[in-house]
């Protein structure tokens, strides 16, 4: 007998009603999911039964999508759900102390709904916004930026007294580029379609070989050739193709794809169709991540204008059977997204589960065909490129590492924002340029990335030296570097998708062991398991997060090595202290806490 509460007759009318506007398309899940719990605030059981009903999916298969993404809310949540942004640089600027403030004022425990249902508030991962941290999000669409204690006083009164977001303070939400050094793609832009006229008269096949000479890899992190992705999508059999272009810009400490959404994105677009004419594409889809919903409107109006200038639709700037046209896919929070197979299925409205590959998306993408996915950097350069030439773009940067590279500065510098520069430029230079003092350290890409000391800031950006995804975090010397690793062990081990074992227990064990040396409680034989669960990882997970996951704990282990030595000297002056028998409780209590996870290992 089915159980399930049904929800009253004009919601049901008005789920009906979103659904048809999706016509009933089951890849439109997450898509059907957001906007409804945009609607009644939270995602009930008998919602939930009526859109497997209706899409023709099953139940589980419509509970576990909506379990995965931490956007989601099966259960009541606040009717103001508020979510500090928790990133490393959110910390070093004062979020905890402002979270525990508005938790006071408010009179709620942080991860819990108050009683009466007004609000609950928490922490995300990184919202993009570490140029103008602390931040938060409101409703997982609003943000607010530069948090102060007044602004927590004045945000408290507000949800107190219930005041419609939209009624706050215009400047709280207020998001500025912070363009401190703009290059080829960031400085003047080129009128729309005009890139895409040039790409037009030249054909396909010859702005595929401009792409090749140009020596143009993707600005994702990988660095993969943009040429040849492009040919084998091409060349690839199949009903449709189809062009992605990866706006999930999840990694901590990014926010570059933000600003390039915000201010170039005809640039973005034109670059896609060019992409299009390549490939041979009809549709094209872009990933936005949910911290990002705010940038919605703008994406839609620009693509609406594009529209009316010919630039998308049919017979793109009158060329009889060049048709194009994109769609804007919004995430719901999950990092592992970022990963193009596991987009590929979020935007087919599934889990977003890395695939197993081979095949690869250019061959077997979305729905299973031919799929090309290129970040936001990427198609922007390609618009550039298309217009100026290969000559001109390989002659900027190395010959490696042609171009340009944007990098989004944050941490301990007296000017965060963005700054683009050629590859091949000095650590050291983006240091003084961004007005970093006393820095021991930089996070180069990300917690995935690679962290430097001090003795390797005459090192290059590049794919040849220190390659990068865009992210450039500061550390000075009077921040503990274990920490900035326990923080990004933290992150990876809430991103974990869970789908392999290595990963999703290997990052606990990360975390256990590293609480455990903040505690005091731990020895050196714990590092030696970091080291070894280091390498377990990197040669077993399933995709690349679990295998970059502890990238900083063995870059700050090996470069940084007393900060970790500093946390276990609670174990040696304390009168009376029996260091024996403490490591010996200490490994006990270790052996217990991780036996289940072994055990689940070797089954």
């Amino acid at each position: 007998m089915n159980t399930i509460s049904q929800d009253p007759p004009v919601l049901a009318s008005e789920l009906d009603f979103l659904l048809l506007r999706h016509h009933q398309d089951p890849h439109a899940l997450v898509q059907i999911l957001r906007e409804w719990q945009a609607m009644q605030g939270w995602l009930s059981r008998s919602a939930l039964s009526q859109m497997a009903n209706t899409l023709g999916l099953t139940l589980a298969h419509v509970e576990g999508v909506a379990g995965f993404y931490r956007f989601f809310h099966t259960q009541p949540v606040g009717e103001y759900r508020v979510l500090f942004s928790d990133n490393i640089t959110d910390r070093m600027l004062g979020s905890e102390a402002l979270l525990q403030d508005l938790c006071r004022r408010l009179k709620v425990v942080k991860g819990q709904t108050r009683a009466d249902g007004l609000v609950s508030v928490t922490t995300t991962s990184c919202t993009g916004l570490c140029d103008q941290g602390p931040a938060l999000l409101v409703n997982h669409h609003q943000v607010v930026t530069k948090l102060t204690p007044s602004r927590m006083e004045h945000l408290a009164a507000l949800i107190e007294q219930r005041v419609p977001i939209a009624q706050w303070p215009v400047e709280w939400s207020r998001v500025v580029d912070q363009i401190h050094r703009a290059d080829v793609k960031l400085g003047e832009q080129p009128d729309p379609g005009q890139a895409l006229s040039a790409a037009c008269t030249r054909g396909p096949l010859a702005i595929l070989d401009e792409l090749k000479r140009a020596k143009l890899r993707g600005r994702g992190g990988a660095g993969y050739a943009t040429g040849t992705k492009w040919q084998l999508c091409r060349n690839a059999p199949g009903q449709m193709h189809y062009v992605v272009c990866n706006a999930d810009e999840g990694e901590p400490g990014t926010f570059k794809d933000r600003v390039l959404l915000s201010s170039c994105a005809d640039a973005v677009v034109e670059g896609m169709t060019i992409a299009a004419m390549v490939v041979g594409a009809r549709q094209g889809l872009i990933y936005l991540r949910g911290e990002y919903r705010y940038l919605l409107d703008h994406l839609e109006s620009v693509l609406q204008r594009r529209h009316e200038q010919g630039l998308l639709g049919t017979a793109i700037q009158g060329q009889a059977g060049f048709d194009f046209d994109i769609v804007i896919h919004v995430g719901a929070g999950a990092y592992v997204c970022g990963e193009e197979s596991a987009l590929i299925e979020s935007l087919e409205g599934k889990r977003g589960t890395p695939r197993i590959r081979p095949p690869f998306p250019v061959e077997c993408g979305y729905l299973g065909q031919p799929t090309t996915v290129n970040n936001v950097e990427t198609f922007c350069a390609v618009t550039h490129i298309a217009l100026n030439g290969a000559p001109w773009w390989s002659s900027i940067g190395t010959p490696q590492s042609t171009g340009t590279k944007i990098h989004s500065v944050s941490g301990d510098c007296d000017r965060p924002g963005i700054y683009e520069y050629p590859f091949g430029t000095r650590i050291g230079r983006i240091l003084e340029d961004c007005g970093a003092h006393d820095t021991q350290a930089v996070q180069v890409g990300g917690p995935s990335g690679v962290c430097l000391s001090a003795s390797e800031f005459s090192r290059c950006i590049g794919f040849e030296d220190v390659p990068t995804a865009g992210a450039f975090m500061v550390f000075d010397r009077s921040r503990d570097m274990f920490e900035v690793a326990r923080n990004f062990a933290h992150f990876f081990a809430h991103e974990s998708c869970g789908f392999c074992t290595p990963c999703r227990v290997g990052n606990e064990l990360v975390v256990r062991r590293l609480d455990k040396l903040q505690r005091g409680h731990g020895s050196t034989q714990d590092l030696d398991e970091l080291y070894e669960l280091d390498k377990l990882m990197h040669g077993a997970t399933h995709c690349g997060l679990g295998a970059a996951a502890c990238n900083p704990l063995r870059d700050t282990i090996a470069k940084f090595r007393p900060a970790y030595e500093r946390h276990l000297k609670s174990l040696h002056f304390v009168p009376g202290f029996d260091l024996d028998a403490e490591l010996s409780q200490a490994r006990l209590a270790t052996a217990r806490d991780d036996a289940g996870a072994h055990l689940e290992t070797l089954l």
